[in-house]
């Protein structure tokens, strides 16, 4: 899978995290290849790997060595998509402010659900104006 990663910067980060986490975030990054409906950019944004599409937000994901055993998917903090996260999916997920959903090591993932959060985030531009981003 990690052959996959043309960029190589996210490659190297990819290859820094810890085995187990870094596991973990690839199944998040394969998440977001198979969700996008749109040429997506794959980059490096705050040193974390970030993916880019023209009509969505940026969707990022890390783990931060602060806080072992846990990785997360970001999202822009001045949009609407984590609220309507917490709002749709609140018994699944948890949240960290109105930035980032956060997984902790052992936690098997909604993927259905998580996959919705990844959609609306890169549709975002064409769902903003929908109440709960049209879900």
């Amino acid at each position: 899978m990690m052959d996959q990663i043309k960029n190589q910067q996210v490659r190297e980060k990819f290859n820094s995290y810890p085995a187990p986490i870094r596991e973990k975030m690839l199944a998040l990054r394969q998440l977001v290849l198979e969700v996008a409906d749109a040429p997506l950019e794959e980059t490096l944004k705050w040193g974390e790997p970030s993916y880019l599409c023209p009509q969505g937000s940026t969707v990022r994901m890390d783990a931060k060595p602060k806080q072992p055993g846990q990785y997360a998917l970001y999202f822009n903090c001045k949009s609407k998509l984590v609220d309507t996260f917490r709002e749709l999916y609140a018994d699944r997920f948890h949240f960290e402010g109105n930035r980032a959903i956060v997984f902790q090591l052992n936690d098997t993932p909604d993927t259905v659900a998580l996959k919705h959060c990844i959609f609306l985030s890169l549709n975002y531009h064409k769902l903003k104006h929908l109440p709960l981003l049209g879900a």
